[in-house]
C-alpha cells in the first residue's frame, strides 16, 4: 500500500482512529494500556540496514522506494487517552496524524500493541475487583504467548494493583516487585515434605511460602506447622502457606483452624491454580479464610475473552473527512474527541464529538495531545500513577457495568455534529 501511495504521490496529511468495536464475553468496558509501548514505537521508528536488504530480497519494492524508506521518521503527532483510563465501544483511544505512508505503516504493531496489552489490563481489573482488597500475584509467565507478551502482562497486573510478579525479567524491566514461592518439583526432589520445607525456611527466613499440597495438603499443613514452631524457635516467622488444588473454600478452613489452633494465626493462607475473577468471587462470596492468590493461566492470556476486536481506520486524508460504511462495521468519520460526564461521583455517560466541538459543560475530554513532530511531551509516566488512575476509575465504573457476567452497556452517544458529518459522508460516496 504504501509504495503504490508513494508512486502516486499520495502522501499527505492523514488521521487514523485507533479504537475497539464491540465488547467481549462478558465485557462492558475496556481499562486502556499500550499507549507507552505504541509511543515508544513511534519515536524510534526507524528501518535499519538489515529490514532494507530483506525488502530489497523480496523483489516487491522499487529500489527508490526502499531509499524513502531508509529515510523515514515518524514525524506526526499523537492524541491519545491516558493508561489507565477506562474506554468503550467505538471510542477513540488514539488518533494518530502524520503523512499518510508513517501513519498507515504503523498500523499493525499499533493495534497489536494496544489491542494485547488493554485486553490484559481489562482481565486484571476485574481479577482486582473480584479479589475485594485481598493481595495478587501473576504467576502468568510460563502460559503466555510468548516471552515479551508474559513481560506485558506483568506490566499490566501492576497497573492493576497486583502486588508482585514471578516474572523477574519483568520486575527488572518494569520495576515491579518480584514474589516466588516454590514449586511441587522442589518438594519431590527431596526425601521428604518435612526436610524440603525446613531447607527453603532455613535460606529465606523472612519470606517463606511452603505448597503444601504435593502428596496430602492437610499433612502438608502439620508439615508447615512443625517448620512455623522452628522458625519460631529462631525468632523468624512463617510468612504463608499455599493451596493449589482441591476445593479450596474447605481446604482454607481447615488450613486456618489448624493454624490458628497451633496459636500461628499471623500465618497467611495464599491459593493459587487455574483462578479467574469468576472463581475468586466465589471464594470470596463463601467468606473462604484467603489472603491472597496466585493467578497465572486465565491472566496472561484472558482466558474467556482472549482476544478485543481493535480497529485503525482512516478518518481524514487531506483535510476530508473518510468513513467506512459497509453494514455493521461503519466507522465515524474525522478527528474526534470522546467527552465524559460524571454525576454523584460515578460515570453519567460518554459523548463521541468532532475534535473541534466544544465540550458539554459538565464533561470532561479524554483525548489528549501526547506528541507532536514525532516527539513524546512527557516521559513515561510511573507505574503508581497508572495504577491509582486506574483505580479511580473503577471506584467511578457504576456497579451495573460492572458485574462479571451479563453485564449493563455504559451509555455512549454521538454528538449532533458528529452524525451529521457521517451523513455528508455517506451522501458523497452515493
Amino acid at each position: 500500500m504504501s509504495q503504490v501511495t508513494w508512486r502516486s504521490g499520495m502522501n499527505e496529511t492523514a488521521t487514523f482512529s485507533l479504537f475497539f468495536r464491540g465488547y467481549g464475553h462478558n465485557r462492558s468496558y475496556y481499562a486502556v494500556a499500550g499507549i507507552e509501548t505504541a509511543l515508544e514505537h513511534l519515536e524510534s521508528l526507524a528501518f535499519t540496514s538489515s529490514d532494507l536488504s530483506y525488502l530489497q530480497s523480496t523483489s516487491l519494492f522499487d529500489p527508490a522506494f526502499i531509499d524513502a524508506l531508509a529515510a523515514m521518521r515518524f514525524t506526526g503527532s499523537v492524541r491519545a487517552m491516558s493508561e489507565g483510563v477506562l474506554a468503550f465501544s467505538n471510542e477513540p483511544v488514539m488518533e494518530i496524524t502524520a503523512p499518510l505512508i508513517e501513519a498507515q505503516i504503523v498500523e499493525t504493531f499499533l493495534l497489536n500493541a494496544v489491542s494485547f496489552q488493554t485486553t490484559i489490563l481489562t482481565k486484571a481489573a476485574r481479577i482486582r475487583l473480584a479479589a475485594t482488597g485481598r493481595f495478587l500475584i501473576d504467576f502468568g509467565a510460563r502460559r503466555a504467548h510468548g516471552p515479551d507478551a508474559a513481560d506485558l502482562a506483568a506490566r499490566c497486573s501492576a497497573i492493576a494493583g497486583f502486588a508482585g510478579t514471578s516474572n523477574l525479567r519483568a520486575a527488572a524491566r518494569f520495576g515491579i516487585s518480584p514474589a516466588g514461592t516454590m514449586a511441587h518439583s522442589y518438594v519431590l526432589s527431596f526425601g521428604s515434605e518435612l526436610e524440603a520445607f525446613r531447607a527453603y525456611a532455613s535460606e529465606f527466613p523472612a519470606s517463606t511460602t511452603l505448597l503444601v499440597d504435593t502428596y496430602d495438603t492437610r499433612r502438608g499443613v502439620q508439615n508447615a506447622i512443625a517448620v512455623a514452631r522452628e522458625m519460631e524457635g529462631r525468632g523468624e516467622r512463617l510468612r504463608a502457606v499455599r493451596l493449589d488444588s482441591g476445593d479450596l473454600a474447605p481446604l482454607a478452613r481447615e488450613a486456618r483452624a489448624a493454624l490458628d489452633a497451633a496459636g500461628l494465626g499471623y500465618v497467611q493462607i495464599v491459593a493459587s491454580g487455574g483462578l479467574d475473577e469468576y472463581s475468586i468471587s466465589r471464594l470470596v462470596a463463601e467468606d473462604a479464610p484467603i489472603d491472597g492468590f496466585g493467578v497465572g493461566t486465565r491472566l496472561a492470556v484472558s482466558a474467556d475473552a482472549p482476544q478485543s476486536e481493535s480497529v485503525y481506520k482512516l478518518v481524514s486524508y487531506a483535510g476530508r473527512p473518510a468513513g467506512k460504511l459497509s453494514s455493521g462495521k461503519e466507522s465515524l468519520p474525522g478527528p474526534k474527541q470522546v467527552y465524559r460526564r460524571t454525576e454523584s461521583g460515578r460515570f453519567a455517560g460518554d459523548i463521541i464529538a468532532t475534535a473541534d466541538e466544544s465540550p458539554p459543560a459538565d464533561a470532561v475530554p479524554l483525548l489528549h495531545t501526547v506528541m507532536e513532530n514525532g516527539e513524546r511531551l512527557a516521559e513515561a509516566e510511573p507505574l503508581d500513577g497508572t495504577r491509582a488512575r486506574l483505580e479511580s476509575q473503577l471506584a467511578m465504573l457504576p456497579a451495573e457495568n460492572a458485574e462479571f457476567t451479563g453485564p449493563s452497556l455504559y451509555p455512549v452517544s454521538i454528538s449532533d455534529r458528529l452524525i451529521a458529518l457521517q451523513r455528508e459522508v455517506a451522501s458523497e460516496h452515493a
